[in-house]
């Protein structure tokens, strides 16, 4: 079926610029690519930006750490993106950095819009502040429990628990996670995004754009608890843009971020001649859509339409949200080699096994995907090279060895042809829903069907006779146009195997329309080996090196020598600590507190200490009174609710879990530990 031309802009979420793309971020980036594919294939205008999230607190420490501008670490991380997306031939038609000077003026404009119509407030808050690093603590550096579901180890901005969002000085028992200590409330004036005026406008538009019904309910949720306005600026010091007529204030990052769709349009639209208000102007006929995790909804769904409205912009035409990656059915694991990284991944296998496995697992629902490495082997080489390449390596060697690569000129029957092509439709519609799996369950059976064909016919058989032998063509050709057709379904997700398709039929590139009419009478090229099984050792080795991944981070390298590191310290940073073996003569609760337990130590020549240590999660008190335990004796005390603690005690910690240190029975208290 012929539809209208599209006119289609589509975005994905922005990685942020300082850590390396790993098989988590590829759900949403092959999803969303695999979408855009689809409706170039059917003829649509469609672009694909995105751009790194490159704003701060987070990047200005992490640059201050390694010793380089934090201009020089997003430079570095972009280049890594880029190169780690293109591996996985996500094609982005622009990926830009939020740290663009169009980005910039596009912020200032919006901004300016906003506070002119009103809608920016200005405040005085009290603001967490850590009292040991001098500075104000951005949300993500503020840990503590979630006010309403009592989550503990919960952000400062959202609980990744229950999905609320709140102010960092809503947390109960808060902490730094930069020094562990207790925050204290300063004042500072603030600028706020007045969300609340914009209530009913979001009401109607949330009956309008295209959403899941689950992102529905969630949002019937956040009105029901009321909308609240939107801290929109941040204090230096602070990695960012700072807010015209405002010094030393910046803004948010969250606030800048999705403008980086905008800046990123803006940046292609500059360098390929597209009309780019015509994308954004009130009333534009073009579509707009933005594929994100469950996680961010509040911001997409809210904050970024008000703003938009605000400001006198197009708002989007819909937001898909997609759950979370798994492996083996937990949690990504860097002990257990689950955290895959993108670039470990292709060091091994090609990216098209994982876009389709992806493909295979993706529906329109917010669920979470698995990636079971055992079924991720077995369905490639099932699906793709035992029915899909099968079909094309056992037709194609007929007819070069009896019909020198010549395709039949006509074909008696063509039920099984027509068949596939009939189904054109119902596959399209599940790409455009993004039922992705429901469009491969549909394409394999097709794929079924046409290897069926092929053992029913017996051409091996009929090649051996002169007098059958002229059947072999017309069934070899039956054979390849099948392929065609199922390769022509799949180039949205296997765009690489496409190519390489297209190069062995010896065609131009394949468009939808390609699927309802047979390759008659033509030449192909001799077959190449299209796409390689998949064995255990290869998923062996790709964990072996996630885990080489974890050892490279604690400063071992492969051969299990040290690397280099810009974090080495000298044998005389290391004599800094003191480090002393104590005894646990007293240890219990503390009334008040969810997360710590109160210690009295023995520590020899040293006397007696008292020290908070937050593991009541991890042992009973009752368990740890008379145990040795590793001690740091000169930390400076540190003041808290319950009192001040005077040194710290070593655990180690990791996939959820923590032990303390256990220094054995043949030790006694006060001995140093060097």
């Amino acid at each position: 079926m012929t539809q209208p031309k599209r006119r289609i802009l589509v975005t994905s979420a922005l990685p942020y610029a300082n850590g390396a793309i790993h098989l988590g971020h590829m759900v949403e980036h092959i999803q969303t690519d695999i979408w855009v594919r689809f409706q170039r294939l059917r003829g649509h205008e469609c672009h694909y930006v995105c751009a790194d999230d490159a704003h701060g607190t987070p990047i200005m420490l992490r640059a201050e750490k390694e010793g380089i501008s934090p201009q020089a670490l997003i430079d570095k991380s972009r280049a890594e993106h880029c190169r780690d997306f293109a591996g996985f031939l996500i094609d982005h038609h622009c990926y830009h950095s939020t740290h663009s000077e169009e980005n910039r003026a596009i912020t200032t404009d919006i901004y300016n819009k906003l506070d002119n119509n009103g809608h920016i407030l200005r405040r005085t808050i009290s603001q967490l502040y850590d009292p040991e690093k001098n500075l104000f603590l951005p949300d993500r550096f503020v840990k503590g429990e979630c006010p309403k579901c009592h989550a503990k180890d919960q952000y400062g901005d959202n609980c990744e628990n229950c999905g609320t969002t709140y102010a960092p000085t809503d947390l109960i028992q808060p902490y730094s996670v930069l020094s562990g200590a207790a925050p204290v409330l300063r004042d500072s004036e603030h600028y706020f995004f007045d969300l609340p005026a914009f209530d009913a406008f979001l009401r109607d538009w949330l009956q309008t754009a295209d959403l899941q019904d689950a992102m529905r309910n969630k949002l019937a949720e956040w009105f029901e608890a009321g909308l609240q306005p939107w801290d929109i600026s941040r204090d230096a010091p602070y990695w960012g843009f700072e807010i015209p007529n405002a010094p030393g204030k910046y803004f948010y990052v969250w606030l800048d971020a999705p403008i980086g769709y905008m800046g990123a349009f803006r940046a292609l639209c500059d360098s390929s001649g597209i009309d780019y208000d015509a994308y954004w102007r009130v009333g534009s006929d073009t579509e707009l859509y933005h594929f994100i995790g469950k996680d961010i909804a509040y911001f997409h769904m809210l904050f970024w339409p008000a703003m938009l409205e605000g400001a006198g912009y197009r708002k989007p035409s819909g937001v898909y949200c997609h759950g979370f990656l798994t492996v083996n059915g937990e949690k990504m694991s860097k002990s257990r080699g689950t955290f895959i990284k993108a670039e470990t991944y292709l060091k091994h296998l090609p990216p098209e096994n994982l876009r389709y496995y992806y493909a295979a697992k993706l529906s329109a629902r917010v669920e979470d995907l698995d990636l079971n490495l055992d079924d991720f082997r077995q369905k490639n080489n099932s699906d793709l090279v035992g029915k899909l390449v099968n079909l094309a390596s056992r037709c194609a060697p007929f007819l070069e060895k009896h019909f020198a690569n010549q395709l039949a000129d006509a074909l008696p029957d063509t039920a099984l042809l027509d068949s596939i092509a009939t189904k054109a439709d119902d596959i399209a519609d599940a790409y455009e829903r993004r039922e992705y799996s429901q469009a491969m369950r549909d394409i394999m059976k097709l794929a079924d069907a046409a290897n069926e064909y092929i053992d029913a016919e017996k051409p091996w058989v009929k090649a051996k006779d002169d007098a059958s032998r002229a059947a072999v063509q017309t069934i070899a050709t039956v054979g390849l146009n099948a392929y065609r057709q199922l390769i022509t379904y799949l180039k949205p997700v296997l765009p690489q195997l496409a190519e390489a398709s297209e190069a062995f039929l010896n065609i131009a590139p394949l468009t939808w329309g390609d699927a309802q009419h047979p390759l008659l009478g033509h030449t192909i090229n001799p077959y190449q080996p299209l796409m390689q099984r998949i064995d255990e050792k290869t998923i062996t080795a790709v964990i072996n090196d996630s885990k080489e991944d974890l050892k490279e981070e604690a400063g071992i390298n492969k051969g299990g020598k040290p690397v280099q590191s810009e974090n080495w310290i000298s044998i005389d940073d290391f004599a800094k600590p003191d480090l002393r073996i104590a005894r646990v003569l007293e240890c219990g609760h503390i009334e008040g507190s969810d997360k710590l337990l109160r210690f009295k130590l023995d520590v020899g020549e040293l006397g007696e200490r008292e020290v908070f240590s937050g593991i009541k999660a991890y042992y009973q008190p009752e368990e740890l009174i008379g145990r040795m335990v590793v001690y740091v004796a000169n930390l400076a005390p540190r003041k808290m609710r319950f009192g001040v603690s005077t040194g710290m005690i070593l655990s180690a910690s990791g996939d959820g879990e923590l032990h303390l240190l256990n220094p054995g029975e043949d030790v006694k208290a006060g001995m140093k530990i060097s």
